[in-house]
């Protein structure tokens, strides 16, 4: 009989965040998947579990992924994880998942900590209808282009970005939406954690928010005119 694959969601930062049910799972599983080892290797360690370890990224051949999900059909419990947060959310899995479904492996996921809900409800915007853009091309161009066809809607956008790259993604935003408010969510769950808040095309200065560790940013949807 084929085993299954568990995706499993990991902490953002802090991890006091892990349930019972991820240390069961990762503790149960034959064998990790994961983003980089180094940092899995941290979790296991904390962990106190002594598991097989292979990469699964995004220099990940197809081949290779053909063999993870052969690990599956073998019989073996394999479990997906990524450096923090949830897999196949603007990570590496999506293939591997589709590649065991179309099989008809088992397939089933831990949920846990995700930056994209973590910034939502910190940011203070309307949740209940979102769109998660990941991380927008580097130029400003593309970028623009990405953030365009949002320029009249009420949906509350959440982006991934790079410290250094503040600046220029707001900048873009602004460009592209017009005046929008927007929350800087800095370092979601560790001891640093900051939420600023601000209106394109303002941006906040470097004492302000620092630029270092991890960004996801909040931009609030065209309110309606009243």
């Amino acid at each position: 009989m084929a085993g299954r694959l568990v995706v499993v969601a990991t902490p953002i930062g802090n991890l006091g965040d892990l349930s019972d049910r991820t240390r069961q799972a990762l503790a149960e599983a034959d064998l990790w998947l994961v983003e980089d080892t180094r940092v899995s290797g941290r979790l296991q360690s904390h962990l106190g579990v002594d598991r097989p370890m292979r990469p699964l990224n995004d220099h990940t051949s197809p081949e290779r992924v053909r063999a993870y999900a052969g690990e599956v059909e073998a019989g073996r419990t394999v479990a997906m994880l990524t450096d923090a947060g949830t897999p196949v959310v603007s990570d590496p899995g999506t293939d591997l998942v589709d590649l065991c479904l179309d099989a008809g492996y088992e397939v089933d996921s831990i949920p846990g900590p995700s930056a994209v809900t973590t910034a939502l409800a910190l940011s203070g915007f309307y949740g209940q209808r979102f769109a998660f853009l990941g991380f927008l091309p580097r130029k400003p161009g593309p970028a623009k282009e990405t953030l365009a066809p949002f320029a009249e809607s009420a949906l509350t956008l959440v982006l991934f970005e790079s410290p250094h790259r503040i600046v220029a993604t707001l900048t873009a935003a602004g460009e592209a939406l017009g005046q929008r408010r927007y929350a800087l969510c800095r370092e979601l769950t560790k001891l640093h954690q900051q939420v600023w808040r601000g209106q394109t095309p303002e941006t906040p200065s470097d004492s302000e928010v620092p630029r270092k560790g991890e960004f996801t940013i909040v931009l609030e949807g065209r309110r309606k005119r009243s």
